[in-house]
């Protein structure tokens, strides 16, 4: 490995490291009580079981896994969803590494998502949003490898189909990232750049025995989480204006959320202009793993009329800044790379102290209540 890899990796490990203390430290100290969907996945956690009320079992069983090892210690649940940030961004670093073959453009992808808030300020509360994401990028990571490899291994197929019934179980909208990879290799199929491999039946085969337990549990339980979903996206007062409504709130909401990235990627860009070539296989991948999904939910409230809550993105996003350095690659500006660290490290802390007066806010308002 050169000197220069050497360098970023070091960089990029201080970074982790750094991430992970800071945002389990903060509300450990700061915050008085446990996040609502922490404490209720450890009520769920203390009866194991195939579902609950509200969602698949998965982000009850890590927090059941934790509560095992440190009891009933606050900064562990905090450390706990600092780890789950921490393994996404590994493996979305060790996949941009793959596309660019450069160390440096890979660091980028990686300080471009401090720019996303679901990647920074709502990772306190270990929910089913954190739950999805290590879920998320690994199994990107190993569809990657089964698209990019000419010979089919066993077992990056089977890794995809245990991650991606992992992220399933974790949250069912994770439904929305499996079926745009479906999609990608009906296409790859269609235009006939791949034989069919039987390996590929090895991917549904795991997902689908992994999954029997909680199908099982669903009968028993009338489908009890499917209906709270429903719910939620608010399909039972739907009329015929929410067709267009929802759609519409949810696209500025979320150029809204992006706002700080579009602003860490200006000061990298020379001038805003791209090529896209649907024959270059990497761009066809990029876009599958981070467009579709996200275009895919919006036609669902299209088509239903559903809510689309802000905090279910949470894993969309994981990709975009290794879409972003890539569409931009050839006009990134390397003497403004101090002013894009400067702005990087700017968010990373303001943000972090900002969760810091969130908490000490919230601690005094809830001791005024209860006085």
């Amino acid at each position: 490995m050169s000197i220069y890899n050497k360098n970023i990796n070091n960089i990029f490990f201080i970074f982790l490291i750094s991430h992970l203390i800071i945002w389990t430290v903060i509300p450990s100290i700061t915050n008085n009580n446990l996040p609502l969907d922490t404490i209720e996945a450890l009520a769920w956690g203390s009866n194991l079981d195939w579902g609950f009320n509200k969602h698949p079992p998965m982000s009850a069983f890590f927090s059941e896994l934790f509560f095992n090892i440190f009891g009933s210690q606050d900064w562990a649940y905090y450390l706990l969803s600092q780890l789950f940030v921490i393994i996404s961004f590994f493996y979305v670093f060790k996949f941009a590494d793959e596309i660019f073959k450069d160390r440096l453009l890979s660091l980028i992808s990686i300080f471009l998502l401090e720019g996303i808030y679901f990647f920074n300020f709502t990772t306190p509360e270990f929910n089913v949003n954190v739950c999805q994401l290590p879920f998320w990028s690994l199994t990107v990571y190993y569809s990657w490898q089964v698209y990019n490899r000419k010979d089919i291994r066993f077992l990056d197929c089977f890794l995809v189909g245990l991650f991606g019934a992992i992220g399933f179980l974790s949250k069912y909208l994770f439904a929305y990232l499996l079926l745009s990879i479906f999609i990608l290799f009906i296409y790859l199929f269609l235009k006939k750049e791949k034989k069919f491999d039987f390996k590929y039946v090895i991917i549904i085969e795991i997902f689908v025995v992994l999954l029997v337990p909680h199908i099982i549990w669903l009968f028993q339980n009338d489908f009890i989480t499917i209906f709270y979903g429903l719910k939620r996206s608010g399909l039972e007062n739907t009329n015929i204006f929410d067709h267009i409504k929802f759609p519409t709130i949810f696209l500025f909401k979320q150029i809204g959320i992006l706002i700080p990235f579009f602003i860490l990627n200006r000061l990298l860009i020379k001038n805003i202009k791209f090529k896209i070539n649907l024959k270059d296989k990497k761009l066809i991948f990029l876009i599958f793993i981070n467009l579709v999904p996200i275009i895919l939910i919006f036609i669902t409230s299209l088509i239903i009329g559903s809510k689309i809550r802000t905090m279910w993105m949470t894993p969309f996003y994981l990709f975009f800044g290794v879409m972003s350095v890539y569409l931009f690659q050839s006009r990134i500006n390397t003497k403004k790379i101090k002013s894009f660290l400067y702005c990087f490290l700017f968010l990373f802390f303001f943000i972090s102290n900002t969760l810091c007066l969130h908490f000490s806010f919230r601690n005094r308002q809830k001791d005024r209540l209860s006085w």
